[in-house]
């Protein structure tokens, strides 16, 4: 278990360790979404599977802000119910969340945004292009999701898990972006990382130039250096986006 500046209460009654460290860095996600302004007020989600409880899943309490989110505010949920709002928590971010969770055992986490950056590139036809370092981290990686409405019927879920299949992201057209990953700190920087890898691309197809394309083996070779940077080395930086947060306002710990 990492180490972090702040401590955090004690477990709760009845709860293991595992499962309150994944709340901690779940509460720590929707902080970290809040601070670099990908929320919307109440709306999009993050979730985190419990460990031990591979059908449960834990998500953000409908009704409350990014900034209010908390360990022990969050909800936990089973994936396979049919739940709506008056659960607690919002039927779109179960829908979707709760399919993506069933259909990839090896993910613990997925990050959801609808970010103006997200939805521009959601909307190009030629989707994420290899033209910056932080899209490498993406090449044959993305699967790609056409737009159904808002994401409410569970029939979605069956097409959702064909267009993610294995990749680490999923660009969802005229909608947002979705990044998973087997822990908190992966899904979260493979989000930082998409969202800037769009806005590099506008930025540069904003230009009229034409653009310098990245070949394909020097994208491979990089996914796979990324791929192996963020089971190893990569990490280190968790543990110093919670100190950030610490230092701003702890009280996702609570």
């Amino acid at each position: 278990m990492n180490t972090h500046a702040m401590p955090s209460k004690a477990v709760p009654a009845g709860m293991s360790p595992e499962e309150w460290q994944a709340r901690i860095d779940l509460a720590a996600v929707y902080r970290l979404i809040a601070y670099h302004e990908w929320d919307d007020v109440i709306y999009n989600h993050s979730s985190m599977r419990v460990p031990g409880e591979e059908r449960k899943f834990l998500m953000k309490r409908h009704e409350l802000l990014y900034t209010e989110v908390t360990a022990s505010n969050l909800v936990k949920v089973d994936m396979d119910a049919d739940l709506d709002e008056s659960s607690g928590v919002n039927r779109p971010g179960f829908t979707l969340h709760g399919g993506v969770l069933a259909s990839r055992p090896d993910v613990n986490c997925a990050v959801h945004v609808h970010t103006e950056l997200g939805m521009a590139i959601s909307g190009l036809q030629g989707g994420l292009r290899m033209v910056s370092q932080a899209a490498v981290r993406f090449y044959n990686r993305t699967g790609y999701h056409a737009y159904e409405g808002i994401t409410e019927d569970f029939d979605e879920r069956a097409r959702i898990k064909k267009d993610l299949g294995n990749n680490r992201a999923m660009i969802m057209h005229n909608h947002g972006l979705l990044t998973v990953g087997k822990t908190a700190r992966e899904a979260f920087v493979l989000m930082k990382a998409l969202i800037e890898a769009a806005k590099i691309q506008l930025m540069m197809e904003a230009t009229g130039e034409k653009l310098i394309e990245i070949p394909p083996e020097v994208c491979e070779k990089t996914a796979r250096q990324y791929e192996h940077h963020d089971s190893g080395r990569g990490s280190a930086d968790w543990p110093a986006y919670l100190r950030m947060l610490d230092q701003r306002d702890a009280s996702y710990r609570n």
